[in-house]
């Protein structure tokens, strides 16, 4: 299934039902007076977060929902019923903008449910103009049109920790292997085309694909996946021995994330202020322990927390699990 992080729908809450005009008809009284009753209101339309990240890809074929239209007032006064609320569900994370008016919503927790238009008003049936001088009232009132827009949804995720690094440094093979994601991976640049997530005792983390330099301004995958780990709470920073200069290649996705903050104007609330630990991955293709050591310590002049890690060495996947364990539980 492909992944859609945006959509365009245009959305309507329900019409107001028709008020009618209808006469009192009993028995032994033969000029009855008024008794048409009023329209019921439209229904409203609402958005509610859900967690489930793939659930606009149902979206993709309709792209037009309505609230149910309230029902018509009755005889013998009755009044209509209100038409049926309608929720369109949508993944934590989404960002909703009506088109028209630019006013905007966020969904921000699981379940939580914001209000987007208002159904009409039902119609006045001939009852609600009986008066002393007008006793056969002939007259009732449509009822009104809900509120109605095109709406722009776009997703960011939401995740506790956002994998980044160069194309082919490893993202999706760690997700594998340390939560229940099925990523695909494969010994070739732009692998993920899509975010993958996975479960860590009940932490999300995030594969967010490749970046390269420029990716601030589009080129590669650009700036379409830098906003989905705008909003993780820590970034694990994967950096592969396959790379001649490692330290370089690093710095190259900083300096990335650090433009992209400045573009936005994110300041403090940035990716590059966000906590990050070090992942040095592909260990397994350097024989000379001495040079992995000396990296290790290189990078730790840029972080607290560097890890070594080749993906072939269970012991060394455990002690990553066990480390990042303890990491969240502080950080999150």
């Amino acid at each position: 299934m492909a992944f859609i992080d945006e959509i365009k729908i245009y959305a309507e809450a329900g019409r107001g039902g028709d008020g009618v005009v209808r006469w009192r008809q009993e028995k032994f009284i033969p000029k009855g007076g008024p008794a048409g009753g009023d329209g019921g209101r439209g229904g409203d339309f609402y958005v509610q977060a859900v967690r489930d990240i793939h659930i606009l890809s149902k979206y993709k074929a309709k792209k037009s929902f309505s609230a149910e239209r309230g029902e018509d007032g009755g005889k013998k006064s009755l009044h209509g019923k209100k038409g049926d609320d309608f929720v369109l569900e949508l993944p934590i994370g989404s960002i909703i903008t009506n088109l028209e008016t630019d006013e905007k919503w966020q969904l921000l927790k699981e379940e939580e449910k914001v209000l987007l238009l208002k159904g009409g008003y039902g119609g006045y049936g001939n009852e609600h103009f009986k008066s002393s001088t007008n006793t056969t009232p002939k007259e009732n009132k449509p009822g009104v049109d809900g509120e109605h827009g095109n709406f722009h949804i776009e997703l960011e995720l939401f995740a506790d920790i956002g994998l980044v690094g160069l194309p082919n440094a490893g993202k999706s093979s760690l997700l594998n292997a340390i939560t229940n994601a099925d990523a695909k991976v494969g010994d070739y640049e732009f692998t993920t085309l899509d975010p993958n997530l996975g479960d860590f005792y009940g932490y999300t983390i995030a594969d967010i694909p490749g970046l390269i330099e420029g990716a601030n301004t589009g080129k590669g995958l650009g700036v379409k996946f830098l906003r989905h780990i705008k909003r993780t709470k820590m970034i694990a920073h994967l950096v592969s021995f396959e790379n001649a200069n490692m330290v370089k290649r690093y710095k190259e996705i900083r300096k990335e994330l650090e433009k992209y903050d400045k573009n936005l104007g994110l300041g403090e609330e940035g990716l590059s202020k966000k906590d990050e630990i070090i992942v040095l991955t592909k260990s397994d293709v350097v024989e000379d322990n001495k040079f992995i050591e000396k990296k290790k310590k290189e990078f730790e002049k840029l972080s607290k927390k560097v890890f070594v890690l080749s993906l072939y060495n269970d012991k060394s996947v455990k002690t990553f699990r066990d480390e990042l364990v303890k990491i969240l539980g502080k950080k999150v």
